[in-house]
């Protein structure tokens, strides 16, 4: 048997490397469609682990004998009449939905607004509802439209909780959609030409197919929690990095394509010089999100490991497949466009780099005080951005059904009417545990639950406890009803005996903007410890890894300082998602260094031969236009997570989107090359940049 020649026993591997790949595309494919039926939208499921308000969720459930997701049915007249007439008809519609699909425990009656100008009633539906949950709410819709001369409107968690489900409803197929085609548009832009972006969106595809298989793996074996939120970054991440690092490696190639003829060797340069960076930036985003499980948070916690898993796929991606079809192609992949020996930057606006190289060769102080200058004014405004929480009127960035519903509820009730603060305390201490809380400032009503779920009824007494609702007069998700809560806690703690808990929506909203406070607190320091630790062994300095993360440090807060001015004044947030800050830092910060990753690596590699100076011009012209083309690609697909219309998603979006072209087109471009220029050799003390003969490099 004759034995394949040499070239041919090259192409194995790669063919088999492409085989597994396609393999794995067909096989786990529709594992990022799937991702939804281990996944909970479920916002009880991401409290804090410690809270004093995740105690009161257990404890509670021993006074139901079925859990229950309460819809809060609020009548009014569409004249603004009176509706006191109609109480009995509403109470009778309510008695109805008794027996109806999906409604367990007691319905209650109708109550009439003090201004006599709304009735509500509570129907407790099943907490398990999932798909069947929207059908179940027409269903009381319809029966509480039996009330004659009425508006019927539905409130409460179960309505908020179907409007959460109907956002997320169809989308992973529309984001992926959105930000594929807005990836494939910029690589068609930056390389010209046809072929090399469908492989490079090919790869991106089959490492998110890979990441969605194993992700769905662990959450059915209860090993990580998904929800919509991490599915949506999830898809973001992974196609992001997956191009980003992608872009490195090709234009690595294109500029060994043009000076080798044999595309073995010319794949095989590319992939060691490249590679380093490669894995050094997805180790800084990859460790940074897994800084998460620190979090008490447990929707922080669940982003970490998946997010984490989402960038491995995406390195794996890029360091196998892509060279494997690289070898295949060869110079086909680049058609029509033909490699030059400058191709790379040809490709990628050479001309527009080297103006800017030689504007920081010809003033690097200026350059650098100008550029910092901008940065600190932009930072100035950091302190603006407020993270106490979204109001409910501004969770969905158009106006939900739920949050119309709660606005009409809050007119003509007590604004905590429908989520009221949940006590669980000593029943011997019931009397004086209920004083306390009417006594507090800012509580509109206490009262236990009775057996049998009646007013009025005898207290229901569950192992010696017993289970207060108490009413608050400002809206749930308010300030004021959050400070209601921490007097509240403070008047209930003071009672002797009484081992008192305050839980409930208000008090989850409360402990969640504390244990926020406090993750920002400990997982900050930490994302920059492991990012320096990446940057020294990567540079083999000490001054250039705390130069550079201290940039992007800096162009996070001139980002929130931004940002701060945008929601305010042009979106018209009030207010951002606690967790807004710190996912922002975490992607922020790991992803700004992925680009100064890409461009120190290659300034360190072109100064080993040329020194400093030219070294740093000659990396800024040779990856300028390669990394804003891969800034640009990250910013696109994050903000493609607009699609979503939730509030902190919009966040997330513009604030990655916004960051992330602050610092490829300033930071990276600007900044940190005339730091360096005008720094000099001490820049990479106290490493030494030395020939391959050992002795130093002199500029």
């Amino acid at each position: 048997m004759t034995p394949p020649s040499p070239r041919r026993a090259r192409l194995l591997v790669p063919l088999l490397l492409l085989a597994v790949w396609l393999g794995i595309g067909g096989a786990l494919g529709p594992f990022a469609g799937r991702l939804g039926e281990v996944a909970t939208n479920d916002q009880a499921a991401f409290l804090p682990r410690s809270a004093e308000s995740t105690e009161v969720v257990t404890a509670q459930r021993a006074f139901r004998q079925d859990e229950t997701l309460p819809a809060v049915v609020v009548w009014t007249d569409p004249a603004g009449a009176d509706v006191g007439d109609r109480r009995a008809a509403a109470s009778e519609a309510l008695a109805a939905l008794t027996d109806a699909p999906g409604v367990t425990g007691t319905v209650s009656p109708a109550l009439l607004s003090e201004d006599g100008k709304a009735l509500q009633g509570v129907v407790p539906l099943r907490p398990d509802l999932g798909d069947q949950l929207t059908d179940a709410l027409d269903r009381v819709r319809t029966g509480a439209e039996a009330v004659p001369g009425t508006t019927v409107h539905l409130a409460g968690p179960a309505a908020s909780q179907a409007d959460l489900s109907d956002a997320f409803a169809g989308i992973d197929g529309l984001l992926l959609a959105v930000a594929l085609i807005t990836v494939l548009a910029i690589l068609l832009l930056v390389y010209r030409s046809v072929l090399l972006p469908l492989v490079i969106i090919l790869g991106a595809v089959f490492a998110l197919a890979l990441a969605c298989a194993v992700t769905y793996a662990l959450a059915d074996h209860d090993l990580v929690r998904v929800d919509g939120q991490v599915q949506g970054i999830l898809s973001i991440l992974v196609i992001g990095a997956a191009t980003d690092y992608a872009l490195l490696l090709t234009a690595r190639h294109r500029e060994e394509l043009a000076t080798r003829p044999d595309r073995f060797a010319a794949v095989t340069a590319a992939l060691r010089r490249s590679w380093g960076a490669v894995v050094a930036s997805a180790a800084t985003v990859a460790l940074g999100l897994l800084a998460l499980l620190l979090s008490d948070l447990t929707n922080n916690r669940a982003l970490g490991p998946v997010g984490a898993i989402g960038i491995a796929c995406a390195v794996l991606s890029t360091l196998t497949f892509l060279p494997a079809v690289l070898v295949l192609l060869g110079r086909a992949a680049y058609w029509p466009a033909r490699p030059h020996p400058d191709a790379d930057a040809r490709g990628t606006g050479a001309g527009v780099w080297q103006r800017v190289a030689a504007l920081v060769d010809r003033a690097p102080r200026r350059v650098w005080a100008v550029a910092l200058a901008g940065l600190l004014a932009c930072a100035a405004f950091a302190p603006a951005l407020t993270s106490k929480g979204v109001p409910l009127d501004e969770t969905f960035v158009n106006d939900a059904p739920s949050v119309a519903a709660q606005r009409t509820l809050g007119e003509h009730f007590p604004g905590g009417s429908g989520n009221p603060a949940v006590v669980v305390a000593d029943a011997d201490r019931l009397t004086e545990v209920v004083a306390a809380a009417r006594a507090t400032d800012g509580v509109a009503s206490a009262a236990p639950v009775a057996e049998g779920g009646r007013p009025g009824g005898a207290p229901l007494v569950v192992d010696g406890r017993v289970r207060v609702d108490v009413t608050l007069r400002a809206a749930a998700d308010s300030d004021a009803a959050k400070d209601t809560v921490a007097r509240l806690r403070t008047a209930l703690h003071a009672v002797p005996d009484a081992d008192a808990l305050v839980g409930g929506y208000t008090a989850q909203q409360y402990d969640t903007l504390r244990t926020a406070e406090r993750d920002r607190t400990l997982i900050v320091p930490v994302v920059l410890a492991v990012i320096l630790a990446v940057l020294t062994l990567l540079l083999r300095s000490l001054l250039m890894p705390v130069l550079l993360v201290a940039t992007v440090a800096l162009n996070f807060f001139a980002t929130l300082g931004v940002s701060a001015l945008v929601f305010e004044h042009v979106l018209g947030f009030t207010g951002t998602d606690p967790s807004v800050p710190l996912y922002g830092f975490v992607f922020l910060v790991a992803l700004g260094v992925d680009y100064n990753i890409f461009l120190m690596s290659r300034v360190r590699e072109e100064s080993l031969r040329l020194g400093v100076r030219r070294g740093v011009l000659r990396g800024l012209t040779a990856t300028g236009g390669v990394i804003t083309s891969a800034g640009v690609v990250l910013a696109a697909t994050f903000a493609a997570l607009g699609v979503i219309p939730l509030a902190f998603l919009a966040q997330i979006a513009f604030i990655v989107a916004f960051g992330v072209l602050l610092d490829t087109l300033v930071v990276r471009s600007l900044l940190v090359p005339a730091l360096v220029r005008d720094i000099g050799r001490l820049s990479w003390w106290p490493g030494r940049l030395s020939r391959a003969d050992g002795t130093p490099r002199a500029d």
